[in-house]
């Protein structure tokens, strides 16, 4: 909204000094304004907005910035309608970028994000590109480097068919905005949000690798991450493996490797607490890969029995499972540094107590019988969901479904 305004004096030099310190680290800040609310493209009030924005650009160079970007995104209003045009959007960056070079020669190519950045809302009802992307991609000037988030905002892969295909669509290689690890959208599952409790949008943690990505060079790459800067460095790191070479990435291993570097005499256990929070899903978003397939492959075959009322099988995998989220929640919360407890705390007592619930739910199904103790814990787990979510489809439905199943048979 304050685009138009210079930085105060200590703002400026506070960015000064940020933009220091990436360079010092062989970090590339880059500058971004989002214009796209209130710009004017033409006619007087038109270079008015161009000067304000060139003097702000200009501004950041004179403290060492050197990269830039300018989004267009999220500027549809209910009708769907664009604030501007595609050809007004591309042509303004496209003079942006040309006074840019003009003025010093060591700027970077220009980056944006146009108002339709993913293949959905690319393409229209007859599977060909929208009017806006068409002008939009056929205006803009090739060297500037267009992000691109997958078949939706968040979604589970970018295959490299539908890379391509985008890439086509624009006529360049975009760049990929991966939305991973970012929390800031709600994962509640139903099971929790119709307790009626409001959940906090950041309440489950991305702790898995990036996946399912491209294997082909994008001209770019961006991953979003969580307000939780150290927990974010996870993925980070293992984007970083993939960056370096797309082709070759493995994800499960690259993982392992950061778990690692990052975590030393720790990385078991914590292991163990980031497959049980890894995946990001509501009704518009999916990411990551699944929390803990191997506990739920336990679980399945443990609740098969159950279902059709035996003898209880695989109980020795599925406790030594519970056994070892015990030991790694204790482990963590007595071991971890202050950095990564204070932005993981909640999560990691909650994990303890669903791994103790889990132990219960266990007997229970032994016992043919809701033990006293599952419930009281259950609401106790129900009651601190709204700060710390996770294995909502692994060991927390665990828990659901053993409350459900022995509920239902005492009914009849």
């Amino acid at each position: 909204m304050k685009w138009r305004e210079p930085y105060p004096a200590g703002k400026l030099a506070a960015l000064g000094n940020l933009v220091a310190v990436a360079r010092q680290n062989n970090v590339r800040f880059i500058f971004a304004v989002s214009p796209g609310l209130d710009l004017n493209y033409h006619g007087a009030k038109g270079e008015e907005d161009f000067g304000l924005l060139m003097r702000k650009l200009d501004a950041m160079y004179q403290i060492g910035v050197r990269d830039f970007a300018i989004f267009f995104d999220d500027l549809k209003d209910k009708n769907n309608r664009h604030h501007e045009s595609g050809k007004a959007q591309a042509g303004f960056l496209n003079r942006v970028q040309k006074e840019l070079r003009g003025r010093y020669k060591d700027v970077a190519s220009l980056l944006t994000v146009p108002t339709e950045y993913f293949r959905f809302d690319m393409l229209g009802a007859s599977g060909e590109a929208t009017d806006y992307t068409k002008d939009f991609a056929g205006t803009l000037n090739k060297e500037i480097i267009v992000l691109y988030t997958g078949d939706g905002v968040v979604c589970d892969g970018i295959s490299d068919e539908n890379f391509q295909a985008a890439n086509k669509m624009y006529g360049r290689v975009l760049g990929i905005w991966w939305n991973y690890p970012v929390n800031d959208y709600d994962v509640t599952p139903d099971s929790i949000r119709n307790r009626k409790r409001k959940a906090r949008r950041n309440a489950k943690l991305a702790l898995g690798a990036i996946e399912k990505l491209p294997a082909s060079n994008a001209s770019a790459i961006f991953f979003n991450p969580m307000s939780q800067y150290n927990m974010s460095k996870i993925a980070l790191a293992t984007g970083a493996i993939y960056a370096a070479d797309p082709a070759a990435y493995d994800a499960p291993q690259a993982w392992d490797k950061v778990l690692k570097e990052q975590f030393g005499v720790l990385a078991p256990a914590m292991k163990i607490f980031a497959a049980h929070s890894r995946h990001m899903e509501n009704s518009w978003a999916k990411c990551g890969a699944d929390d803990a397939p191997e506990f739920a492959d336990a679980v399945n075959l443990v609740m098969k029995s159950a279902r059709l009322n035996q003898s209880i099988t695989g109980v020795a995998e599925l406790s030594r499972q519970i056994d070892g989220m015990e030991k790694a929640a204790g482990i963590l919360l007595n071991k971890l540094p202050p950095r990564y407890l204070a932005e993981c705390k909640p999560q990691l007592k909650q994990f303890r107590r669903i791994a103790q619930a889990d132990r219960l739910a266990l007997k229970s199904l032994q016992d043919k019988k809701i033990d006293p103790q599952l419930k009281v814990l259950h609401n106790k787990i129900y009651k601190n969901a709204p700060k710390a979510i996770l294995s909502e489809k692994a060991a927390l439905k665990f828990i659901d479904d053993t409350i459900d199943l022995l509920g239902t048979n005492k009914k009849r």
